[in-house]
């Protein structure tokens, strides 16, 4: 899909050869296969471009292409800022950030500190019962059909009600949150970004108030009586973690579900294998991960530094895609293989300090929902003739039609 962004601005501390156009961009759909194609192709070029339209909104970034690097870059907090990992509080002209992924050192471990309680395995395995009863659900109310739209009736909405059950939310709202969510992580418009952040944040923060009045037992009440260093909260920083929990909560499990069934319903020998042996999933699911890694996140350079011999200044953009740490022909031998025994070491869910607070709750949905899909549906496939179309930047499959032969 083409789409017209702006003019780039090319620093002159940046190589022409350098400059090149990178396949991933936000708001941009393919027909082409995100990983086997166009992540090959980024491979067989530099260890690192500069992408004139790698960034949120069509502007420049660096993009490392080796995992080495980007492990370096996660880990290297005197060069690298997480402020505006995103764009959505700059779009609104908003004064809050995205917490905790957004804080750097010393602020950041007060606060991860803080939000840690409440995502432990510990934590997240009480909810086993429920996510189960979430996913039976929905995988029951099309099995006799033989077929679903994967996305639509299973991937989109599953990880939705788990959220909101998380955070005490209404269920009856659930194709509003979709059409938020989409708005923000697959549009190329900023205007309709804006737009969508703006609800969202209004919506927290009435939540927010309410909680205030009458604390329950949920995640949005949890950060209304939570202390920072003997300190509650201030209104910026809860609308900054609940919209991180929005964000990573409804769109990253979603996306990684999708690609994990695509594989599945073109792979039948793997499909079959997990089948036959249930307790291979949760090391199928990482290696899954690795393969169709889907995330691109952000760092800003705040101190003059250097990547692979190359000048990196203040302000640039670097683009940490999990997509091409998880192709790296020097790190995994035959990148472009699954296999279900190499227990890969992936970044699916970011490195270092901001590694994903919200894994363990993740981990559970991918794992909860590949166990009852495939005990509940017979062998499935994609529908004969259909050409998945891949939203870019947030990689996610369009639409995922699934066939079987109902029992």
């Amino acid at each position: 899909m083409a789409v017209a962004f702006p003019e780039p601005v090319i620093p002159d501390h940046v190589p022409s050869e350098l400059v090149r156009p990178f396949p991933f961009v936000f708001g941009t759909t393919t027909d082409v296969d995100p990983f086997n194609a166009l992540a090959d192709s980024v491979h067989e070029g530099p260890e690192l471009i500069y992408a004139p339209h790698a960034y949120p909104g069509g502007t420049p970034a660096w993009v490392p292409r080796r995992m080495e690097d980007m492990r370096a870059i996660y880990l290297d907090t005197d060069h690298y800022s997480t402020q505006d990992f995103s764009p959505f509080s700059k779009l609104t002209g908003g004064t809050w950030i995205n917490s905790p992924v957004e804080l750097d050192p010393p602020a950041h471990g007060p606060f991860r500190q803080m939000v840690n309680p409440a995502f432990t395995p510990k934590a997240m395995a009480a909810l086993e019962d429920k996510i189960r009863e979430y996913a039976v659900g929905y995988i029951d109310g099309f099995a006799a059909r033989g077929s679903c739209e994967f996305m639509a009736d299973f991937a989109f909405e599953f990880p939705i009600k788990v959220f909101m059950e998380l955070m005490g939310l209404p269920h009856d709202r659930v194709a509003e949150f979709m059409d938020w969510e989409m708005n923000l992580l697959h549009n190329h418009d900023l205007s309709k970004i804006a737009d969508a952040t703006n609800k969202v944040v209004a919506y927290l923060g009435s939540e927010i108030d309410d909680r205030r009045a009458n604390p329950r037992n949920d995640l949005i009440s949890f950060g209304v009586t939570s202390t920072i260093e003997g300190r509650p909260l201030t209104q910026d920083e809860l609308l900054g973690f609940m919209f991180n929990l929005f964000i990573g909560g409804l769109d990253t499990v979603s996306t990684n579900m999708g690609l994990q069934f695509w594989h599945l319903a073109t792979h039948p020998e793997d499909q079959a294998a997990l089948r036959a042996n249930p307790a291979d999933i949760p090391h199928a699911i990482d290696e899954l991960m690795r393969a169709y890694g889907a995330v691109t996140t952000f760092r800003t350079c705040k101190k003059e530094t250097t990547i692979r011999g190359q000048k990196i200044m203040p302000g640039d953009k670097v683009c940490m895609s999990t997509t091409l740490a998880g192709r790296d022909p020097a790190e995994f031998d035959n990148p472009g293989a699954v296999d279900f025994a190499r227990r890969p070491r992936h970044v699916g869910f970011g490195f270092g300090i901001h590694t994903c607070v919200g894994m363990h709750l993740a981990r559970r949905e991918l794992r909860i929902a590949m166990e009852e899909f495939l005990a509940r549906i017979p062998p499935f496939t994609l529908q004969p003739g259909h050409v998945v179309t891949c939203h870019l930047g947030m990689i996610q499959p369009v639409a995922l039609p699934l066939v079987w032969t109902p029992r």
